[in-house]
Order: structure tokens, then C-alpha cells, then sequence
């Protein structure tokens, strides 16, 4: 199996303010593009062409990979002109595939963070003779996910919406957002108008009795759709609890790219990545964080899982957890910002202004 489609045309609507000027899979975890990762990996179990159906902001993927040959792929890229959904995006990218009819094509989405065993997936694939197979993950709490049930061969019986009450979740096991398609199924797929995989192939397929397939693989596995989430991601990507190798160096307590300066007595621990450019000032403590290209945090901040911008200043002495600074803001000294809080690209906070007392 040698070929892939990634599909990286999302906006990132939830991710906001951080996809304003970086579409999502763009936006650094552990010191690179989020992309980066997901095509390592890919071309680490045996992917060669790799196929980018974009769509937001799609000018900026191919300046940065090129043709793919600096990770031994050859990349091509599909931008939509109007957003045509997972399998719009999907269909709308069959002319560049090489694959025949029977050949298996592998199926990304560009937000999921995953230990996934690829080379496992296509095997089961070939193995049952599938049409699809999906890449199941088992969630300790699935009332936020589309359910899909299989039976003892792992074949799947149905989709099921987000259950709403207890008695409807009848499992844990959810579509983890990676598949594998016979090629002519991807040429099945109406064409020129959008097109759900979730909600109109994959129950279309069942109904009209095609074998779909399912591979529970419950290694690590993350969908980077929120600021906390993506956060996290990177963190685990340095500490090495999520595998990849475009990790760019030894995984551990931080990761500070070169170009970055970051003072002798700044602590930075818990997966934190510092990229190029960034300055941490003296007796900053930084956990659990991203700081990206030309960020500042100047010296006293604690800064507790959170995503600084590119270009991003931090002011003295200020205090941020869970908070999330768009590029090019300025946080001055003095400040507090807890509880998930986003700053826009470019805003400014004078010194001070927002407090929390203790009691809180």
C-alpha cells in the first residue's frame, strides 16, 4: 500500500485564535507543523504518494513540504474551491490517485494525533476483504462521539449518532478518524457536491450491504480540535507519550529548538516546546506549553498549559493557565488569565488589568 489522502482543509473554527493566520494542521506541536507528524508516520509504515486535499488557507502547505521529497514522499496537493465535507474531499482527489480499483488507499483526517498501527489497519483491511475499514478507538466516555458497534469478526453493524440518553450508548467504541478504501469505493462517491463520509457513505455502504471493517487500536490516540487538546498533544509529542519521529530532537521535560534563547534559571518542564526565535526570561516557569517562533515571556511569567502565539508577549510576572494568546498579542505585567481564556491576534492588555483575588 502506497498511496494516502490527508485531508487538511478544515478551518479550525474551535481552535481560534490560533488558526487566524495558520490553518489548523499548520499550527506547531512539538516544535514543527502539526503535518509533519501525521506524514512521518505515514511514510514510516510504507506510504510513498500522499495526496493533500485542501481547502482553507491552502496556500501555505505547499511552500512548506514542496514535493515531499525532504521525508522520501511524493506529495501532491487538491485545493476545493467550495468546502465539499470528508468524503466531497475525499472523491475530489481520485484523478491524482495511481491506485487500481481493488487497491487499498489509506485516509487521514488532519487533526488526529494517533499511535494508530497503520501497517496493521491495511492488513486487516486485505485480510477480511473488506470495502472499508475504520480505525475504531475505545473512549471512557463516548456520549461526544458518533458510536460504531461490529460484531465478534469486527464487522461493523451500524453508525450511530451521539447518544443522548445512557441506554443508547450499546458501546465505547468510536470512529478514530482513519480508514482504508478500495479505490473504487472513493470513485462511488458522488462527485462535484459535498458529501458526508460519517453521515452519508459509510451508513449508504452498510445499507447496501458492503463489508465494513473495523480494527480497535487503543494505543494513544487524541483529536486536536481544541486549544487544550492541541496543547496537550504537543506536550505528549516531547515527553514522547505520543509516538512520531519528527519530534526534532530527544523527547523529555522540553524541547527548545534552536534560535530560541531561554534564561539559566527559567524552568521549563511537563512537554513544553519553545520555537525558534522565542525568548523566556529569567525566573520563568513555563509547564506544559507551546511557545511559538518570536514569542517573549519575560522573566517572572508562569505560564501553565498554554499556547503562546508567534510573536506573542508575555509581561512580567504574569500568570496564565489553560489560556490560549493569539499571534502578535501583548499580555502586559501583572496579569492573570485562567479558565481556557483566548486572547485575539494583536490585542493588547495594559499592565494589571485583569486580576483574580483569592477567593475565586
Amino acid at each position: 500500500m502506497t498511496e494516502a489522502i490527508l485531508l487538511v482543509g478544515g478551518k479550525g473554527t474551535r481552535l481560534r485564535p490560533l488558526t487566524v493566520h495558520t490553518p489548523k494542521p499548520m499550527v506547531p506541536a512539538a516544535g514543527v507543523p502539526f503535518l509533519t507528524h501525521q506524514l512521518a508516520r505515514a511514510r514510516a509504515a510504507g506510504v510513498e504518494h500522499i495526496v493533500l486535499a485542501t481547502s482553507y488557507l491552502a496556500e501555505v502547505f505547499e511552500p512548506w513540504f514542496g514535493n515531499g521529497s525532504d521525508l522520501g514522499l511524493r506529495l501532491e496537493y487538491v485545493t476545493e474551491d467550495e468546502p465539499l465535507g470528508t468524503g466531497g474531499a475525499i472523491r475530489n482527489v481520485a484523478d491524482r490517485l495511481d491506485s487500481a480499483p481493488g487497491d487499498p488507499v489509506l485516509i487521514f483526517n488532519g487533526d488526529i494525533l494517533t499511535g494508530l498501527d497503520i501497517a496493521g489497519l491495511v492488513a486487516t483491511h486485505r485480510r477480511s476483504g473488506a470495502d472499508v475499514s475504520l480505525h475504531l478507538t475505545r473512549v471512557d466516555d463516548p456520549r461526544a462521539y458518533g458510536l460504531v458497534p461490529t460484531d465478534a469478526d469486527g464487522r461493523v453493524t451500524a453508525f450511530l449518532e451521539k447518544p443522548e440518553t445512557p441506554e443508547e450508548i450499546v458501546t465505547d467504541q468510536i470512529n478514530a478518524g482513519a480508514y482504508v478504501f478500495n479505490r473504487s469505493v472513493i470513485d462511488s462517491i458522488p462527485a462535484g457536491r459535498p458529501v458526508s463520509v460519517e453521515r452519508e457513505t459509510f451508513p449508504g455502504l452498510l445499507a447496501a450491504g458492503a463489508h465494513l471493517q473495523g480494527m480497535v487500536d487503543s494505543t494513544y490516540w487524541l483529536d486536536l480540535g481544541t486549544p487544550h487538546a492541541f496543547v496537550r498533544g504537543s506536550a505528549d509529542l516531547v515527553l514522547g507519550r505520543a509516538p512520531s519521529p519528527a519530534v526534532p530532537g530527544r523527547c523529555g521535560e522540553r524541547l527548545v529548538l534552536e534560535g530560541a534563547r531561554v534564561a539559566d534559571d527559567a524552568k521549563l518542564t511537563a512537554g513544553t516546546a519553545v520555537s525558534a526565535g522565542a525568548v523566556i526570561g529569567s525566573g520563568a516557569v513555563v509547564e506544559g506549553s507551546t511557545v511559538l517562533a518570536g514569542a517573549v515571556v519575560r522573566p517572572g511569567a508562569i505560564i501553565t498549559d498554554s499556547l503562546i502565539g508567534a510573536g506573542a508577549v508575555i509581561g512580567e510576572r504574569t500568570v496564565l493557565d489553560t489560556a490560549v494568546i493569539g499571534d502578535a498579542a501583548h499580555i502586559g505585567a501583572d496579569n492573570e488569565l485562567r479558565y481556557g481564556a483566548r486572547v485575539w491576534c494583536g490585542a493588547v492588555i495594559p499592565d494589571g488589568a485583569l486580576r483574580f483575588s483569592s477567593d475565586q
